[in-house]
């Protein structure tokens, strides 16, 4: 399930003054409200929701709209933020007053072929916090099978479950590039590698559920910090 959250800064202010941090720090001050989701920043393992870029990508004009993606496998979650987010009109965005427009909760259909709408992160070494990259190492079948793996985990860890199946995740791929991505938290500077690709495709989709779960939790790591979030390829034609 996602949720379209369309607002307007009250002040001009650079797109960059925004980062991935700062609105995973806007969802989390919402749940925090939620006596269901009060104590979810806290909690050990896995965070079940993702975010899209905000978009427009262009700096931030008063008055101007501005719409951000907050999606989740768990309905719950999703809609306990719309309700929080619904009891005032007016928030700071990190530093910037917003006023929001609207809030609507929205199902995408589920398709065989997917699109990336932020870059997938992969940990290749994770002791030593070394991101996977195909600049460096160009191997498709170690970003397969630790992405099989990670969604895997993260399936069955959401569902109490042991599923697992044979073959790839995805059918084909098509590559489009690899992206850096510099994130600023408590005055230190960290840089994230990713990957986005123009298609992921699975052709026969045996278990809908997998697939559908993907679609609302993101493949990947550090999907709670807005990456790998997918769209589906119908969906942005």
């Amino acid at each position: 399930m996602r949720l379209l959250v369309k607002f307007r800064p009250k002040e001009d202010s650079a797109y960059s003054s925004v980062n991935n941090y700062t609105i995973q720090g806007f969802i989390y001050s919402f749940l925090k409200r939620s006596s269901e989701f009060e104590s979810y920043h806290d909690k050990t393992g896995f965070k079940y929701f993702c975010f899209s870029n905000i978009f427009p990508v262009s700096d931030f004009k008063t008055d101007e709209t501005k719409n951000l993606i907050i999606s989740s496998p768990s309905s719950r979650l999703i809609k306990a933020v719309e309700k929080e987010i619904k009891k005032i009109d007016s928030y700071y965005l990190g530093k910037i007053p917003i006023e929001v427009e609207s809030v609507s909760l929205f199902k995408p259909r589920l398709e065989r072929q997917f699109i990336t709408s932020t870059p997938v992160v992969l940990y290749e070494k994770n002791r030593k916090n070394i991101y996977f990259s195909m600049k460096k190492s160009n191997e498709i079948s170690f970003f397969m099978e630790r992405l099989k793996e990670n969604a895997l985990k993260k399936y069955n860890a959401f569902y109490d479950d042991n599923y697992q199946f044979d073959g790839n995740i995805f059918d084909r791929l098509q590559y489009s590039r690899e992206v850096a991505v510099r994130l600023k938290r408590a005055d230190k500077m960290f840089i994230v590698i990713g990957t986005l690709w123009k298609n992921l495709e699975k052709f026969n989709m045996d278990n809908k559920r997998f697939y559908r779960f993907l679609l609302d939790c993101g493949v990947g790591e550090k999907n709670s910090l807005g990456f790998g979030m997918l769209n589906t390829v119908g969906s942005v034609k």
